[in-house]
């Protein structure tokens, strides 16, 4: 049985349960009505290094949370060998925009588990750089920020702490 406020849930095209509602930059929901950014398209397959160049340009605006999206991209269309260094790039993202939202623990929590599964990704294929992305520096990055946050207990400037994917530090 369904209530009155579940026929009122916003739909997608395909009839899904999508929240509609404008969000900010890192991914945060604003009040009907309000302007917000453009949310990132869902299930839209690129090559790696578009990917990898649009996750950049996101970054880089301050927007880890639809970078994540288009990792997340990745991870659900690409090869099953890639799928684990695409998850990890998305859990770097997602734990950035975790630090930039204050979430502390959180935030930590995710950019230590993105470097380790980066790192093991390599290890495991063999491929320190796949499609241009210093891994070891983005592990690196992620564990700085981690600590980072730990320590100040305190939001993150996203786009001050963006990382460069294809090397440069952060």
């Amino acid at each position: 049985m369904s209530s009155a406020s579940d026929d009122r849930r916003d739909r997608d095209a395909e009839g899904r349960a999508r929240n509609a509602r404008p969000r900010d930059g890192l991914g945060r929901p604003l009040p009907y009505g309000t302007d917000g950014v453009e949310r990132q398209p869902e299930g839209v397959v690129r090559a790696p290094e578009e990917t990898v160049v649009e996750a950049q340009a996101l970054l880089t605006a301050g927007k880890p949370f639809h970078a994540h999206e288009v990792f997340e991209d990745a991870w659900k269309s690409g090869p099953d060998e890639e799928r684990a260094l695409w998850r990890g790039l998305a859990q770097l993202a997602v734990g950035l925009t975790h630090a930039a939202r204050g979430n502390v623990t959180g935030g930590a929590r995710l950019l230590r588990r993105g470097a380790g599964a980066v790192e093991q990704w390599a290890a495991e294929a063999g491929r320190s750089r796949p499609y241009g992305l210093e891994l070891a520096q983005l592990a690196a990055w992620a564990r700085e920020l981690a600590g980072t946050v730990e320590k100040d207990g305190a939001a993150v400037d996203a786009e001050v702490w963006a990382p460069r994917l294809r090397g440069g530090g952060s």
